[in-house]
């Protein structure tokens, strides 16, 4: 396992600056993380950083509400993709799938899914406002709407990723893959995470991380 190659190194704070951004793509490189994931209108920037490297450009959608139109989902996948993302990461409606309004709740993958071109995408279900069938019900809909991965959380809501949701999604995601997202800051717990089914880690302490495992 390269731990390295698991991390989406992560920036999405709104007072981010471009010099901060430029850092986050320097890191990456010098660890050769998986992606950075950052907000859409870096996008470009990174791109042009990362162009020919093996670090991805990861960025969000309808962040970090995901109460937007579908539309509105569905141009700004657009847009990112233009720019050259390579991922991007998606909210889905949580007050419709709490609503019990499914349809809309797929249809708002699937047009991020069709905007985004065979780029990967990863539903964000935010773990923490849902309940337990609520969880497995939007891991199925992602599965249904042909998306890549799901993903714990935003990291900007009440709680971030836990290992027993880890776990339940990776048992009822019909096969996608797992991103954990929000409050992974030590090497114990990115192992607990990957432990427990996680595929991706989306971690704004990559670099303590990776450090923390060469010291071993």
């Amino acid at each position: 396992m390269e731990l390295n190659r698991m991390i989406d190194h992560t920036l999405l704070k709104p007072e981010s600056t471009e010099k901060q951004i430029e850092n986050l793509c320097k890191e990456a490189l010098e660890y050769n993380f998986k992606s950075v994931c950052i907000n859409p209108c870096w996008v470009a920037k990174c791109h042009e950083i990362l162009n020919g490297s093996e670090v991805s450009v990861c960025t969000v959608i309808g962040f970090p509400l995901g109460a937007n139109s579908t539309n509105t989902k569905f141009y700004e996948t657009e847009e990112a993709i233009k720019d050259g993302a390579d991922e991007v990461d998606m909210v889905i409606n949580i007050g419709k799938l709490k609503s019990g309004l499914y349809e809309d709740v797929k249809r708002d993958i699937e047009e991020v899914v069709k905007a985004a071109k065979g780029k990967i995408v990863k539903v964000i279900i935010e773990t923490c406002l849902l309940s337990e069938d609520e969880k497995i019900k939007a891991c199925k809909l992602a599965k249904e709407a042909g998306a890549d991965f799901v993903k714990t959380s935003t990291g900007f809501s009440t709680a971030g990723a836990k290992v027993q949701d880890v776990k339940l999604m990776k048992e009822n995601a019909g096969g996608l893959k797992v991103k954990a997202s929000g409050g992974i800051r030590d090497l114990k717990t990115a192992e607990e995470m990957i432990k427990n089914g996680a595929d991706r880690l989306g971690v704004s302490a990559g670099i303590e991380i990776i450090k923390e495992l060469k010291l071993r």
